[in-house]
């Protein structure tokens, strides 16, 4: 029987990283997955879909080249190019993490695994069993699409993001249930490749957890658009017919009927928790995701669960993150736990999504005196330049001290400009140290620095 200091079920964003950190560290470690390394995430979520994004907004850039005075012909899509360049990419850095884990002398088993005990593991690959033993155990199992009763997925008609993501051609039209970046995402790729899309959504605006004034800045973006967006819903019923499916929604006491070609369920996901024998060692599961402590260890304390399978917030850079720490405390080390009030959101449709900490409804929940910063993308001289100045950069700061609770940002390269507003708010930076940091000019960026003159009440540029 093979013995191993760590061993990790799930290769994912925080699997892989969790085996390369202990390795690092000095542990015999073997890494299991019945697929590829990489995970949802770098095969079927994060990483191919941000490709086809990329894809999308270079249509819609060649579409407005007038703009730029730039004059071409007629316009022609390959779109199983499209689908085929997110493949080769998801490909090319699966191979990568691959690489990692052999360079890190890790392990790799291809497999499903199942507990037999505390520290036994069945290893199951087509007919063949294997059973290794290991000290410690980090489940990172992901998750999986949810769906709705009346929204049983088909595959075909009734569809999930990893189906959507190898359409052979765009189609006529669509329904995307749920407005949360998975949602949004897809709403604004089929539309730029000519999809009639309507989004459904049960809360009261897009994006529901982003702040307000962000919501509805995507959603006037949207409907310029030409994307047809329906909040305050509840679906009624679902029929599939031969080559459609019927949709009927209640707005307050209103009823519509919707037909359509295709519907992409996006309502979220559950943790993979079914099979793995988490009854014989003790691990607690709770609205279908494992319980975890500060350290990510579950009830069994030899036994870890990061990413998607322990809960909120499903991020990939969460599960990274509690990967890394899991790999250090499992191995004895002193570890820093992980802040989740500054964890950036990022949603990668035009105009993007940035944000980080608390928005300003909740800052009021908690009972903080506000005091807001906004900048306009269409007053910066880069936005101008490049031609896409839609969006803006919001700040929430209290009032009494200064210190920056939360940032929004929609507008180009918002969830690359959010980061340097992570740190800010890591290192607990006031707004009068963001206001006079110097902002290279001209740049994107400049528009913090902006918001930020703006809640000190010493607007320049506005």
């Amino acid at each position: 029987m093979n013995k191993f200091d760590l061993a990790i079920i799930g290769g994912g964003p925080g699997g892989y990283v969790a085996a390369i950190r202990g390795s690092q560290l000095g542990k015999k470690v073997c890494i299991i997955d019945q697929n590829k390394l990489g995970g949802i995430c770098l095969n079927w979520g994060c990483i191919p879909t941000k490709t086809l994004l990329k894809n999308a907004e270079v249509y819609e850039t060649i579409k407005n080249s007038h703009k730029y005075g730039i004059s071409v012909g007629e316009i022609k899509v390959d779109f199983k190019k499209n689908v085929k360049r997110s493949r080769d990419v998801s490909n090319r850095l699966s191979k990568g993490i691959e690489f990692l884990i052999k360079k890190n002398k890790v392990t790799h088993k291809v497999a499903r695994a199942r507990f037999l005990s505390e520290r036994q593991i069945e290893l199951t690959a087509n007919s063949n069993t294997e059973i290794i033993e290991a000290e410690k155990v980090i489940i990172a199992t992901g998750a999986k699409a949810k769906t709705l009763p009346s929204l049983d997925l088909d595959g075909k008609q009734i569809i999930s993001s990893r189906e959507a993501m190898l359409l052979a051609s765009p189609p006529k039209d669509i329904i995307i249930i749920g407005s949360g970046a998975i949602g949004c995402e897809f709403a604004y790729y089929f539309n730029q490749f000519g999809t009639n899309v309507t989004l459904i959504e049960k809360m009261d605006s897009i994006l529901p957890n982003e702040d307000f004034e962000v919501s509805k800045e995507l959603d006037k973006n949207f409907k310029k658009s030409g994307i047809t967006i329906e909040t305050g819903v509840n679906i009624k019923s679902v029929e599939k017919l031969k080559t459609k499916v019927r949709i009927q929604i209640q707005k307050e006491s209103k009823k519509i009927t919707y037909e359509t070609q295709i519907v992409l369920v996006a309502v979220g996901v559950r943790g993979n928790v079914e099979n793995i024998g988490l009854d014989r060692v003790g691990v607690r599961v709770k609205n279908g995701s494992i319980e975890i402590n500060e350290y990510n260890q579950t009830a069994n304390e030899n036994i870890y669960a990061i990413g998607d399978v322990a809960g909120p917030p499903w991020l990939a850079h969460v599960a990274s993150a509690q990967g890394y720490l899991a790999a250090e405390h499992s191995s004895g080390k002193n570890v820093v736990q992980i802040d989740y009030s500054n964890i950036p959101g990022c949603t990668y449709c035009q105009p993007q999504i940035g944000s980080i900490g608390i928005t300003e409804k909740e800052a009021i929940k908690l009972g903080h005196k506000v005091k807001i910063g906004r900048y306009q993308f269409h007053a910066n001289g880069k936005s101008m330049a490049v031609g896409n100045t839609e969006g803006f950069v919001k700040l929430v700061f209290d009032s009494k001290y200064g210190e920056l609770l939360g940032a929004h940002i929609i507008g180009q390269n918002a969830t690359e400009m959010i980061s340097e507003l992570g740190v800010a708010k890591t290192l607990e930076t006031t707004w009068d140290e963001i206001a006079m940091t110097m902002h290279g000019h001209p740049t994107l960026s400049e528009a913090i620095m902006e918001a930020a003159l703006d809640a000190l009440g010493k607007p320049i540029h506005q």
